[in-house]
């Protein structure tokens, strides 16, 4: 469970859908930048098959599909918002961490 709430994303696309409700997939793919249709097809059904997020089909020509958070998904919000404010502050840190690492490892 933690590989799939923590993976880069899964918090982009439930980040999405807390700020912005329901979205189709298009609209999920052009606000992600760097996705592939693939990844963000396998990421949904992860999160639907975790009861994160819900999948509506409405019967309409052509046919429309949005995913929004379910109220499980919801109470992922202030967990994930204080992980990226968290990482926005200490971003500088963590990549002196990363270079001098890498320099006494010789990497």
């Amino acid at each position: 469970m933690l590989d799939q709430i923590g993976s880069k994303w899964a918090v982009l696309v439930m980040g999405e859908l807390g700020r912005h409700g329901a979205r189709r997939f298009a609209q999920l793919r052009q606000q992600l930048e760097g996705i592939s249709e693939k990844m963000l097809t396998q990421t949904l059904r992860t999160l639907e098959r975790d009861g994160l997020i819900l999948r509506t089909v409405y019967p309409e020509a052509p046919i429309r599909v949005e995913y929004e958070l379910t109220p499980l998904g919801q109470t992922l919000r202030g967990p994930l918002k204080a992980l990226t404010e968290w990482s926005t502050q200490h971003i500088e840190e963590v990549v002196d961490a990363r270079k001098k690492y890498d320099e006494r490892t010789g990497k």
